[in-house]
């Protein structure tokens, strides 16, 4: 009856699917846990008339035109030049911290002194990561870096994922660098928007083709089950001859018999203002002061009248199996090997392909899962 089946309805997913039903005209079968498609990028208009990111905020940006390009497929785009405050020592500063946040924080000789030499060291809108900048051997950099490091990176990192900077990945800290230029916008790629109806109805529109079936509220154990030995796959009880396309976390397609990869989840709490606005920006770290990293006011990224407004507070926490969300993978050496265990295993099957965040478990922006399922449908599977 099918010839893919996909387990999950995010973007690795999605996309793949509507590739498959539409450039090959094949049938594909979507099995999904969640009462709704779309992933973590799932939203929904309140009663207040505001769209409401349900599992935090998602900001599309890329420099990948045709990334850019498909999903102009199924939306019209709202353009959005996402920024982002820090609330540091009283006062909240641009991040990633830059040349006008030297100004925000420190006297203006000291900014002017701290600028020339910033200058002197690097080019002009240059990016440099935390651990590198704490590398320097001037006494005035090292200064800026140490600042840097312990109002900005350390105890939101501590927060985040209950480690210290340089206990992650460098591919973590550098998401995030030093920005030596003035440009106050926390992403800078090329095309930067958000979808005018949110990105459920990009969801809907890519999933609407007649070969495209899709099941809710359907854990893939409950119709899947796979012969180890044998590597055959088998749907409702009948060997399935065609190819499963797997979006979910490894581990648990294995039955987690190397072990639990870890992850950070988030216990999410919103909160209905009686003002028309809460803050200045859209989003508002804390890294140094209360539990939640971030807030987030859903009216700056989908502006709409209303005399309310929704806040979003991230509260971090460890991932339970079975209870949480896993949202980030932690990115350490340990677990990446744990990781390629899985892997390998999963090499084995000629019939099974895995793809996504946490099948492949490791963090991916937007445009960068679906450059990846476009690039992996037209050499892999087209």
């Amino acid at each position: 009856m099918f010839n893919y089946i996909i387990i999950g309805s995010g973007f690795a997913g999605s996309v793949i699917a509507e590739r498959i039903a539409n450039v090959l005209n094949q049938n594909v079968l979507i099995i999904e846990k969640r009462n709704h498609i779309g992933g973590n990028c799932y939203d929904y208009k309140d009663e207040n008339n505001i769209i409401i990111h349900k599992y935090g905020p998602h900001l599309f940006h890329t420099d990948y035109k045709e990334v850019f390009n498909y999903l102009s497929n199924f939306t019209d785009w709202q353009l959005f030049q996402h920024k982002v405050l820090a609330f540091i020592d009283g006062k909240k500063v641009p991040i990633p911290f830059n040349l006008s946040s030297l100004y925000e924080v420190f006297p203006k000789t000291l900014a002017e002194k701290l600028e020339i030499k910033l200058l002197g060291r690097y080019n002009y809108n240059s990016k440099v990561p935390i651990l590198d900048l704490l590398k320097e051997e001037d006494q005035d950099l090292r200064f800026l870096a140490n600042y840097i490091y312990e109002k900005v990176f350390k105890n939101y990192t501590a927060k985040q994922w209950e480690l210290k900077p340089e206990e992650l990945d460098p591919q973590v800290t550098a998401r995030v660098p030093i920005c030596i230029s003035r440009d106050n916008r926390y992403f800078t790629d090329k095309y930067q928007a958000v979808p005018k109806e949110g990105y459920t109805k990009i969801f809907e529109r890519m999933l609407n083709h007649p070969n495209i079936k899709i099941m809710l509220n359907t854990d893939f154990k409950e119709v899947l089950s796979i012969d180890f030995e044998t590597k055959k796959i088998y749907f409702i009880g009948i060997e399935f001859k065609g190819k499963l396309i797997f979006t979910g976390m490894i581990d648990e397609l294995f039955n987690f018999r190397y072990g639990y990869l870890p992850y950070r989840s988030l216990d999410l709490k919103f909160e209905t203002v009686d003002k028309e606005y809460y803050q200045e920006a859209p989003v508002v770290n804390y890294p140094n002061d209360y539990d939640f990293t971030r807030i987030t006011e859903f009216k700056h990224i989908h502006p709409t009248k209303s005399e309310k407004t929704i806040i979003l507070k991230e509260y971090p926490k460890a991932y339970q199996p079975n209870r949480d969300i896993p949202y980030y993978p932690v990115f350490t050496k340990e677990n990446q090997e744990l990781y390629n265990r899985y892997k390998e295993e999963a090499e084995k099957f000629n019939k099974l392909i895995i793809i996504g965040r946490l099948a492949e478990y490791r963090y991916y922006d937007m445009d960068d899962i679906i450059k990846r399922a476009l690039d992996f449908f037209d050499y892999m599977i087209k």
